[in-house]
């Protein structure tokens, strides 16, 4: 049984977060560790509170982690604050295990989900460390200062992210209007991956995508065979995604293509 981790905020909802990570990873028959950074109350309509957890337990969660199980790979998601970033980067160095970094910044019921230092923190001491960052539009607008608005601009924003130190970039097009177009640059070339998209507004489908990604890595995956699986993993839990609150559905984190 492979060792995957989740480095994340905890969701009281479920459809998001640790949670959702958890599900992708077990899902895609990965054992999940989980370091929790903070602790939500928040729902499908809102967020309601934020409570980072401090960092010396952030830290201890990891050491217990590391310091036991065989992690293949890792992902991050909510960080929130430069203290965490710094934290969370100190006890990965000396890792070698692919880590795919989400940087989560804004939840999909519009609520902020970081500190005002956390994105600077996170470019000097995290994405130096990532195999694979995963940000959807906003984020790589806020990552490499260029405004988005059609897939030529993701490729310039994902050629910006690239030199902030990364060994790979995936640009979500999920925000985007028209088809759907994924933007990965490696460094080398840039892929337009397609898709087909699906009118709905989700609950969790960045972290299912990210952790997804993470979980096949631990499998031994080629980075691009693990970004495929995972989009179509991603694509099958659309389809099935499911209304369990009174605000908006929930991908199905359980859910693997056919």
């Amino acid at each position: 049984m492979r060792t995957a981790l989740t480095i994340a905020g905890s969701d009281s909802g479920g459809g998001a977060g640790i949670q959702a990570d958890l599900k992708s990873f077990a899902s895609v028959g990965v054992h999940g560790t989980s370091v929790i950074t903070c602790v939500t109350a928040q729902n499908t309509r809102s967020v309601d509170s934020i409570f980072p957890i401090p960092a010396a337990e952030i830290r201890k969660q990891l050491r217990a982690v590391l310091g036991d199980f065989n992690v293949r790979a890792a992902k991050t998601g909510m960080l929130y604050s430069a203290e965490i970033v710094r934290v969370v980067a100190g006890e990965l160095r000396g890792t070698t295990f692919p880590l795919v970094v989400d940087p989560v910044m804004v939840a999909t019921v519009g609520a902020s989900l970081e500190q005002d230092d956390f994105a600077d923190a996170l470019v000097d001491r995290l994405l130096g460390r990532a195999a694979l960052v995963t940000p959807n539009r906003l984020e790589a607008e806020r990552l490499s200062g260029i405004r988005i608005t059609n897939v030529e601009s993701m490729e310039r924003a994902a050629r910006t992210i690239h030199r902030l130190g990364p060994k790979a970039v995936l640009v979500k097009g999920g925000h985007m209007q028209g088809p759907l177009v994924d933007v990965f640059y490696d460094g080398r070339r840039i892929q337009r991956l397609r898709g087909r998209r699906i009118a709905k507004r989700l609950h969790g489908a960045g972290c299912t995508l990210a952790a997804s990604t993470a979980a096949y890595l631990a499998l031994g995956r080629p980075l691009g065979e693990a970004i495929e699986s995972a989009r179509r993993k991603v694509a099958a839990g659309f389809r099935e995604s499911y209304r369990a609150g009174r605000g908006v559905e929930i991908i199905n984190s359980h859910a693997l293509p056919e």
